[in-house]
């Protein structure tokens, strides 16, 4: 056995230990789910923690409205394959009502309008943990957050208040009106999620592998021009490329990068040789150099 399996399955078991402690620990979890591979990751180890039963908690989706139809597609079918609970609250909803603000132009991103709506679906299902996906190596602030990460009654994110977690042991006291953010996979890596989708064989989507796509580049990044809801310039020059995302965040903010990698092997190849980082094809996390840690002060997940 490989160092990295053992790695991984070292991984997977802490994993799947801070699942069964959110269970065990609150009354009301959710599981946040965009059709993303950490996402994915994360159901796979639901799976593993509870089985033979089913994962018993829902998932929930904040949709923006401008997501990847290839993520939308596989989201359905793997909630239908796994009869697990879906709930879907569409950030939509709060434009229409006037009670958040869309940005226009050629950086406009619906991403910080989550918040809103992430915000009010924790208040109407009363929620008192979420569990996501998100991972210490991504992004300095989330480098910074608890695997139980407090949030108070505003669903705000206190950075210089933090519980200690010592020996592995997570606290999930709360008071009234405050709820938890859960990170199991906080210390994973990218190319670790990578390596546990090969040993799973786990399916995802098809815009995770390199495919012909129409293209265009701004401020050195490559944008798909296939969508309506990706700001062109008229003079940005539209070109046939094969490409891949390495996340699949919104499509408006949500870069391609050149590549060749058709399989799950050599997409961990190409990880594991690459010296970019994977969020560095997010243009939402680069406007500027505390944006994420604004985001999650915010309540953002």
């Amino acid at each position: 056995m490989s160092q990295k399996v053992l790695e991984v399955n070292a991984l997977e078991s802490e994993a799947i230990y801070i699942l069964r402690e959110v269970v065990a620990q609150f009354e009301r979890p959710v599981l946040l789910f965009s059709g993303g591979k950490d996402s994915i990751t994360l159901v796979r180890l639901a799976q593993k923690a509870f089985y033979p039963a089913k994962i018993p908690f829902p998932l929930l989706h904040i949709d923006t409205g401008h997501n990847f139809p290839e993520t939308i597609e596989f989201r359905d079918k793997l909630v239908k394959e796994l009869g697990v609970e879906l709930i879907v609250r569409n950030v939509q909803d709060n434009i229409d009502k006037g009670r958040v603000k869309e940005e226009k132009g050629r950086y406009a991103s619906r991403n910080i309008l989550q918040t809103e709506t992430l915000l009010d679906t924790i208040e109407e299902f009363d929620f008192d943990a979420c569990i996501g996906g998100a991972r210490r190596d991504e992004e300095k602030a989330r480098a910074k957050e608890r695997i139980f990460s407090v949030r108070d009654d505003f669903g705000q994110w206190d950075e210089k208040n933090q519980r200690p977690e010592l020996f592995d042991m997570l606290n999930g006291r709360i008071e009234l009106g405050q709820n938890v953010r859960v990170f199991p996979i906080s210390n994973w890596t990218e190319l670790d999620v990578w390596s546990y989708i090969e040993k799973e064989q786990l399916e995802i989507p098809s815009i995770y592998f390199a495919h012909k796509r129409k293209t265009f580049l701004r401020d050195g990044f490559i944008w798909s021009a296939n969508d309506e809801f990706v700001y062109r310039d008229e003079y940005e020059e539209i070109t046939e490329r094969i490409v891949r995302f390495r996340t699949v965040g919104d499509m408006s903010c949500t870069a391609a990068v050149i590549s060749d990698a058709t399989t799950i092997e050599k997409v961990v190849e190409e990880i594991r040789d690459s010296s970019i980082s994977e969020r560095g094809a997010r243009i939402d996390d680069s406007r500027s150099e505390a944006a994420m840690e604004k985001r999650k002060q915010q309540g953002y997940f």
